[in-house]
């Protein structure tokens, strides 16, 4: 049995700050410890009580920075990374002119595992633990990302990215065949290490109702599994899926129609929805998945963080690479708050780390494994360091509180301010 201290400025999360007041919902403790066992957390509390009550505990004394769950990224697109910052475009010309053309490379294992590796180095940097990930067409594609999350012992869930129309011939698969192999890859992953499956129709524009339906089945046949999509990303998205459907309610009724509607869904964007589809995505326990940066980059519209949270629905942050900008969750916080400034609801620091950590896992149905540093949790944790660069540093020294020092780095954060990874209890970085 080994055991290690990992002493800062430790976050906890008693409560949601979205229900009751930021600061009392997430609390830091200036002079805390986490007791980390086997791979999980044993215990969390003073610093002083901790090293006393196990001497014999390795201590790792991160000073004054801060003590956080890993990062939660709840929508990805792994094969975008090489894409990412591509200039001028919109969603659809976005898909045509340069996320088809890379992911058609993603038939090939070697480029797989090659950007899957690159991926998770990047997002290692970034303290990002965990994420939710659209691979492509290509069975490949979720081989490697898979096989490179076990090879490193991280959580994360992904899918197969199912198509079988408006894309290029390449990247179409059928009905049958997106079924036959999700059903496959999930039978030979789920469960496996750290790694959950998640059932991966693009978005309705690229799947037939057959399609639909076939995955709505499997997701039936095995409901512990995650779904994952796209809805109501950009008006002239809306207005294609009309033409399409014009049968449908409205855009949410051409996933509900086929059972891709329930718990454990996960909607990516979501931002220009209708009354009913609000009503029915929250009473059907599904997670709404805010992409700041790539809403702003591909000039998709502004989610409306304080409506939705303030009507009860679950919501997870993610950075959408690659039409997101950035692989940081702290830039992604820092959008998110840019974009609640815009409609009038500035979000909280405090508010900000529990979307990028519990509220982010509590959306992939993980918040019992990890998003919290809490006993009996898996011990992925960061340390942030609050006075990064000299301009961080000089804003923190005249903060009235440590909420101030956080914003701060917030705002203007990077991958320099992440001095420690740890995954399962294992440092990886700093």
């Amino acid at each position: 049995m080994t055991e290690r201290l990992i002493c800062g400025q430790v976050v906890t999360f008693p409560g949601d700050p979205f229900a009751t007041a930021p600061t009392e919902a997430v609390q830091v403790d200036s002079a805390g410890a986490v007791l980390v066992r086997d791979g999980r957390i044993a215990g969390v509390g003073p610093a002083a009580a901790l090293r006393a009550a196990h001497p014999r505990a390795a201590v790792e004394d991160m000073g004054p920075a801060l003590i956080l769950p890993g990062f939660v990224d709840a929508h990805v697109h792994y094969p975008q990374t090489a894409i990412i910052a591509s200039w001028g475009k919109r969603l659809i010309d976005w898909l045509n002119t340069y996320t088809f053309p890379e992911e058609m490379r993603f038939a090939d294992p070697a480029h797989a595992a090659e950007t899957a590796a690159r991926y998770f180095d990047l997002t290692l940097s970034e303290g990002t633990t965990t994420m939710c990930s659209f691979c492509t067409i290509h069975p490949e594609s979720v081989e490697a990302f898979f096989a490179e999350a076990l090879r490193r012992g991280q959580r994360v869930a992904g899918g197969k990215t199912c198509m079988d129309r408006n894309a290029p011939e390449s990247l179409r698969d059928t009905a049958q065949s997106a079924h036959d192999d999700s059903k496959a890859l999930l039978e030979r992953w789920h469960g496996r290490g750290r790694i959950s499956y998640a059932i991966t129709p693009r978005f309705t524009p690229t799947s037939t109702p057959d399609q639909l339906e076939a995955l709505g089945s499997l997701w039936a046949d095995h409901p512990d599994c995650l779904m994952q999509t796209h809805l109501s990303e950009q008006v002239d998205e809306i207005a294609w899926v009309r033409d399409l459907h014009p049968d449908a309610r409205d855009y949410l009724d051409t996933y509900e129609a086929h059972g891709i509607l329930g718990p454990g869904a996960l909607f990516g964007h979501a931002i220009h929805l209708e009354p009913r589809e609000k009503d029915r995505l929250r009473e059907a326990g599904a997670a709404l998945i805010h992409c700041p940066t790539s809403n702003t980059f591909i000039g998709s519209g502004l989610f409306d963080m304080g409506g939705l949270r303030r009507d009860g629905h679950l919501v997870g942050l993610a950075t959408d690479t690659g039409g997101g900008s950035s692989f940081s969750m702290l830039r992604t916080m820092a959008a998110a708050y840019e974009i609640g400034q815009l409609r009038g609801t500035p979000l909280h620091a405090a508010q900000l780390l529990w979307l990028a950590t519990q509220g982010s896992a509590r959306a992939m149905r993980m918040d019992d494994q990890i998003g919290a540093l809490q006993a009996g949790l898996e011990a992925d944790i960061i340390a942030l360091d609050l006075a990064s660069t000299p301009a961080i540093a000089q804003r923190a020294a005249r903060a009235e509180d440590v909420w101030e020092q956080i914003f701060a780095t917030i705002m203007m954060g990077d991958d320099r301010a992440v001095r420690a990874v740890w995954i399962a209890g294992d440092r990886r970085r700093g």
